[in-house]
């Protein structure tokens, strides 16, 4: 990794020789890289699989607070919801490219720390990290991404091919990186009325990382693959349950049933909505950026997931013209609304 340890201008290295220093600390972690970052373009054998490409854009004091972000996360975060995009896709992720615009506000140091998170997600998930580009800024930061991802011709999952009658499913749990926000952006409110007191983020340890350093469910994904389970559409949890509900829904032009009772919410995201007055079914519903999958199967494969401790079954697809609903712990139906996440709303 990086070993410059002194504070230090962007303006003594220049655009060049800051490309440099950082391609610097890449290692190759697939043999599908051919040619990597250093040359003006990376060369990449697909080795005879589908290839999937998704871009996603994260902008200072839209996407992100640097009051409590720290660098190294922001740059694992970065480089994670590009790799939880080519998951949804039912594809593995195998390259990166990142491309960052910064002010003057930045030293090397700083920029260094956020490649630093980069290259720790890209050794976690064993991508490489293959090309980018850097540009200044006239104020903040702003980082995009684009991961490459491969799949067999076969097994490319899209949203449009959810049946009526196939069981709608969740990884994980859903609400925690929403109120994560919550309490980080309180915590800002108070330090910046009361200087002196130091943020009370004690035993919220996991909501926090779940909003600071989420993760890609490549470990989801495998496993399915495993069980022979193909999903017959699929999507990441990027603003919202609710939103991505309607997303598949349009797409396959199905409708579907969820359930109250069967959402998956972790205790510490239900005590903080409790904390916060805000129902805990409002923010699994409509909070984002818990980066989980939501995917539907056929009945025929719920054999094979019901003992899963990561996958819940919260519904099921019907014939369009039903409505999107959900069906509350009392048993009564109210049509869903798609009031997902939207960046910069905390703000």
């Amino acid at each position: 990794m990086f070993e410059n340890k002194e504070t230090t201008s962007i303006d003594q290295l220049g655009e060049f020789g800051l490309i440099k220093h950082l391609i610097s600390a890449i290692k190759l972690e697939t043999d599908r890289t051919i040619i990597g970052a250093g040359d003006d373009a990376a060369v990449l054998d697909p080795k005879g699989q589908k290839l999937v490409v998704s871009t996603d854009m994260l902008v200072e004091n839209v996407h992100f607070d640097m009051m409590y972000t720290p660098l190294r996360h922001l740059g694992y975060k970065a480089a994670v919801v590009n790799f939880s995009d080519i998951v949804a896709m039912n594809a593995v992720p195998s390259q990166l490219t990142i491309s960052i615009a910064f002010s003057s506000k930045y030293t090397l140091e700083a920029i260094e720390e956020l490649y630093a998170g980069v290259l720790l997600a890209c050794k976690q998930y064993k991508v490489d990290l293959v090309g980018g580009d850097t540009s200044t800024s006239p104020r903040g930061l702003v980082i995009s991404g684009t991961a490459i991802g491969y799949s067999g011709e076969t097994d490319v999952v899209k949203r449009s091919g959810a049946k009526p009658g196939d069981l709608l499913c969740v990884t994980g749990d859903i609400g925690g990186a929403y109120m994560g926000l919550q309490l980080l952006e309180r915590e800002k409110r108070v330090f910046l009325e009361h200087s002196d007191m130091k943020p009370d983020l004690k035993d919220h340890d996991y909501i926090v990382g779940r909003q600071l350093k989420p993760e890609a469910r490549v470990d989801v994904m495998t496993n399915l693959a495993k069980n022979g389970i193909v999903p017959t559409s699929m999507m990441d949890i990027s603003d919202g349950l609710s939103s991505e509900i309607f997303h598949l829904s349009e797409a396959s032009k199905v409708d579907f049933s969820i359930f109250e009772e069967k959402l998956p919410i972790d205790q510490d995201t239900f005590n903080m909505a409790v904390e916060f007055g805000i129902d805990a079914t409002t923010a699994a519903l409509n909070g984002g950026e818990d980066y989980e999958l939501l995917f539907t199967i056929s009945q025929d494969d719920y054999e094979k997931i019901k003992n899963d401790p990561d996958i819940t079954v919260i519904g099921h697809a019907k014939e369009a013209g039903m409505k999107n609903q959900l069906i509350s712990k009392q048993g009564n139906a109210y049509e869903l609304q798609a009031q997902g996440w939207q960046h910069g709303n905390s703000e």
